[in-house]
């Protein structure tokens, strides 16, 4: 589902939509989401937009998608003691809305059930 279009993420990592990044590496971003679903939710982005979605990225590189999980943890570690959840939606209905493979990271006060669609 890529479009000629780049993605929102693709805008905010180009600097053309304002996000303050609160880890960033060679290849990730991390960035509070606009619409949070926890008292924490960043987000945790590869800086390119080639993958959809957890299972491409997976599949075509697993050491990107071990670097997003790095940095999301260390994301965990500053903003939740190191609780959270990682959440990869693949696919429009599971509600992924993005198709830049990217990860919400959720914690602060978690409750089970009371995440919805994120």
């Amino acid at each position: 589902m890529t479009s000629p279009e780049p993605s929102v993420f693709s805008r905010i990592i180009a600097g053309e939509i304002p996000a303050t990044f609160i880890a960033e590496t060679d290849r990730v971003v991390a960035f509070p989401d606009v619409a949070p679903k926890a008292p924490v939710h960043i987000l945790v982005v590869p800086k390119t937009e080639q993958y959809a979605n957890v299972v491409e990225l997976a599949a075509a590189d697993p050491g990107l998608l071990a670097e997003m999980i790095e940095v999301a943890q260390t994301v965990a570690d500053e903003q939740t003691g190191g609780d959270f959840r990682l959440v990869f939606n693949t696919g429009p209905g599971a509600g992924q809305t993005v198709f830049h493979v990217h990860a919400h990271v959720l914690g602060g006060g978690l409750e089970e059930g009371n995440l919805g669609s994120v």
